[in-house]
């Protein structure tokens, strides 16, 4: 196949590919069948969408899309146990984990229950000295003091602990990799069950939990009782969602975009308090949930106090919910500063070891174990490759795992532990984590490269870059990309079209230490803003800013900017060749 624009090489060392001509007929003859623009068109055909699938595919509806509850098993008996514990006023604790996802999964069941006026005990294990999941001595505990123990986002591989619960019920609400064997729980509610057919494993925790609301609520419908407005929760589903990187297929796409609309009426004090200490100033977008919202919920699990974002997400009090930002905005600068200094250990000493082998990784004393995760998924980019990256403290050493697509880590990193390479490990298919100790590093390194090179790990170079179309930047206007924007949510498994500009004409202006400012002309109209966000921590920063008389072939993603009242058309730069 001929490079799209004859880009073999472009300056960050990818082939840039495009439509093929089979799929530029399919967009063309979909644009004459629905009069939709043909840059949507373009994006619609290469997703596989038929122009009779088209308006639904465009209006994702969570009526046509959620799934009947009772697909996945165990939710009969997780329903069940719920409301009993609701209706003779148990006592509950939520057992969650400290991400966004556990976050918000709790708050979903703690904002649930507050309308029965219950007030259920939420317990969230610190990081660095409990680690992920449910532990024995915590369980233990919960069960001497409650009824029924609901683990979210967590307890699917956790036996011993859920076997130390004894009193309680315990009810698990997760989506990680499970085992064959499951622990000795009252239901197991977890798409990626072994015993489940893979159709909904693409949820994320708080999508489980959401499902188990609208089976509790039918219940009660057919009781004759008042039941939660289960629609004003989806904000917390979508923040879910897309923090944990979950794909925007199927009923995700709804959840998103439905959640996107309940937050931009700023009715949750928590994301409202956050919204306003990061500055948002405009309506929410995978984007801001992903990159501003997200991170800063996650600074408490990170580097603070572990249950400062479900407490933020689920309060009620404008008050504790300005406090409660203003303490994660600040934990989540405290939270860049560290990233920073162990990203730049961590590439060095990947480089040092080499970036072409089928696992990328980096391993020392004292890296804080909360942002290895963030720096794994540095080293991932840098390296088209899987990576690992792990913080010993003495003789134990717990790391974070990021993967490429085609290639499943969670389950390599869980045969490390089911051959006693590792202490333990889990997750799914593009995230894990794991714990080792010294002696078990070199040797659990060697093989999980090993396993991950027979699925295809480290055999391509520099993945080709796909192109959605050629754009002029007179045709990137706001109606345009408002268009576009209806074939979203954009994120996993659902990236953002990105589009090529030939031949153009650039300025360009340091901001900061590592991103690059763009005003790009091709001479058919206005110049377009561009902006490279972290261009100097890769070659396009040096190739770019002092382009002379050059001309550039560009590709990135189109969005709006809006800035002081202003609406403006912006490209999001992801590479650019010489023209």
């Amino acid at each position: 196949m001929t490079p799209f624009l004859n880009v073999a090489t472009s300056l960050t060392g990818r082939r840039w590919t495009g439509p093929d001509a089979a799929q530029d007929r399919l967009a063309e003859g979909m644009a004459q069948q629905t009069r939709l623009p043909l840059p949507l068109c373009r994006i619609l055909a290469a997703r596989g969408i038929t122009p009779e699938a088209a308006p639904a595919f465009l209006a994702p509806s969570l009526r046509d899309l959620l799934p009947d509850p009772l697909t996945l098993k165990d939710m009969a008996p997780a329903a069940d146990r719920l409301l009993r514990a609701v209706a003779a006023r148990e006592r509950i604790a939520i057992f969650a984990d400290y991400d966004v996802d556990g976050g918000a999964s709790a708050a979903l069941l703690l904002t649930w229950l507050r309308t029965f006026n219950l007030q259920a005990t939420l317990y969230i294990p610190d990081r660095i000295d409990e680690g992920y999941g449910p532990n024995v001595p915590a369980m233990a505990q919960l069960a001497a003091a409650h009824d029924l123990i609901l683990c979210v986002d967590c307890g699917t591989l956790s036996h011993d602990p859920i076997a130390a619960a004894k009193g309680a019920d315990v009810v698990i609400l997760d989506h990680h990799l499970a085992l064959e064997t499951l622990p000795p729980a009252l239901a197991i509610v977890n798409p990626n069950r072994q015993d489940e057919d893979g159709s909904l494993a693409h949820l994320c925790a708080a999508g489980v939990v959401f499902l188990l609301l609208v089976e509790a609520n039918r219940r009660l419908k057919q009781q004759g009782q008042q039941v939660p407005d289960l629609m004003a929760l989806l904000d917390l589903v979508a923040l879910a969602t897309v923090a944990d990187v979950a794909p925007l297929t199927g009923v995700n796409r709804a959840f998103v975009r439905q959640g996107l609309k309940v937050m931009a009426r700023r009715d949750r004090p928590g994301l409202r308090a956050l919204a306003d200490v990061a500055r948002m100033d405009q309506a929410p977008t995978p984007y801001t949930l992903g990159f501003l919202l997200g991170p800063r919920v996650n600074a408490g699990g990170r580097i603070g106090q572990a249950d400062l974002g479900a407490r933020l997400l689920a309060t009620a009090d404008e008050m504790e919910a300005a406090r409660l930002a203003a303490q994660l905005d600040q934990l989540n600068t405290d939270r860049r500063e560290i990233t920073e200094a162990v990203r730049l250990e961590a590439l060095a000493q990947a480089e040092a070891r080499g970036l072409d082998a089928p696992l990328v990784w980096a391993a020392a004393e004292g890296w804080h174990p909360g942002v290895v995760g963030i720096v794994a998924a540095r080293l991932k980019e840098a390296a088209s490759r899987p990576s690992v990256v792990i913080g010993f403290e003495g003789d134990e050493g717990k790391g974070s795992a990021r993967s490429i697509h085609g290639v499943d880590l969670g389950a390599a990193i869980q045969r490390l532990a089911a051959e006693g390479m590792i202490t333990k490990g889990g997750g799914h298919r593009m995230a894990a984590g794991l714990s080792l100790t010294r002696a078990q590093l070199e040797p659990a390194m060697a093989r999980l490269a090993d396993l991950l090179a027979r699925q295809g790990a480290g055999a391509q170079g520099p993945q080709d870059l796909r192109i959605d179309g050629l754009l002029a930047t007179s045709a990137a206007t706001v109606s345009l990309i408002e268009q576009i924007e209806t074939a979203g949510p954009f994120g996993q498994s659902a990236p953002a079209p990105r589009f090529a500009f030939a031949n153009a004409q650039i300025s360009t202006r340091r901001i900061g230490d590592s991103h690059l400012k763009l005003t790009v002309s091709d001479g058919s109209g206005p110049a377009l803003d561009a902006i490279a966000f972290g261009a100097f921590e890769g070659p396009l920063g040096p190739e770019l800013e002092e382009p002379g008389h050059r001309r550039f072939h560009l590709a990135g993603k189109l969005e709006l900017n809006h800035w002081n009242g202003r609406t403006k058309v912006q490209l999001r730069l992801d590479d650019a060749a010489p023209a």
